[in-house]
């Protein structure tokens, strides 16, 4: 489980196809205190470190995940910049909300628009999906926890202020960008309770 608090920006230094995807990520993070079978959310991915150095990691990338993520969209390439986050350990602080690091689908950002020292980002949710998005609700985009500020259909609106931009990777966004979409855990417990009632 994690929180969507990202806690460092990983750079994508190399990707093989080898049966699965196997992808090197170079870390801020203290290697030393990665265990082999750790899991990292990379993205908003959960994936399972099979391989560590002084200071990057390596992951292998199942067919699925990368069918069902921005992976196979955005072209994971030697150089992409990653959110981070490693997993929560009992007694950490839960400062965003509930993440699994099971990517439900990818949102494409269709807007953007400064206000202020802030930048409102638009983007479309998949159909299926977009029931589960609620104006104030929460959603991970990238692995980063975010709140919802309006929906209209499948649209709808973040709002980053410059500190998410300068420690997450969301100040290099641009429309088109495909984001991986998890949704609100609870929002889909919800959703399931109303369709047996």
């Amino acid at each position: 489980m994690f929180t969507g608090i990202i806690t460092d920006i990983g750079i994508l230094t190399d990707v093989v196809q080898e049966g699965d995807l196997r992808a090197r990520i170079q870390t801020g993070y203290d290697t030393d205190t990665i265990d082999l079978g750790a899991s990292i959310a990379s993205d908003g991915v959960c994936l399972t470190v099979v391989g560590l150095g002084d200071d990057w990691y390596e992951v292998q990338i199942s067919a699925e995940t990368v069918e069902k993520t921005n992976i196979g969209r955005s072209r994971w390439t030697p150089g992409k910049r990653l959110n981070l986050e490693r997993a929560l350990k009992v007694g950490d602080e839960l400062g965003g909300h509930i993440v699994s690091g099971h990517v439900d689908g990818v949102a494409e950002v269709i807007a953007m628009q400064e206000e202020g020292d802030s930048t409102r980002v638009t983007l479309r949710a998949p159909r299926e999906l977009a029931k589960f998005i609620a104006p104030k609700g929460s959603v991970a985009l990238n692995g980063t926890s975010l709140t919802v500020n309006e929906v209209d259909d499948r649209d709808f609106g973040i709002n980053f202020i410059p500190h998410t931009k300068e420690v997450t990777t969301w100040g290099e966004v641009a429309v088109g960008d495909f984001i991986n979409l998890e949704i609100d855990t609870l929002a889909r417990y919800v959703a399931r309770l109303r369709e047996m009632t």
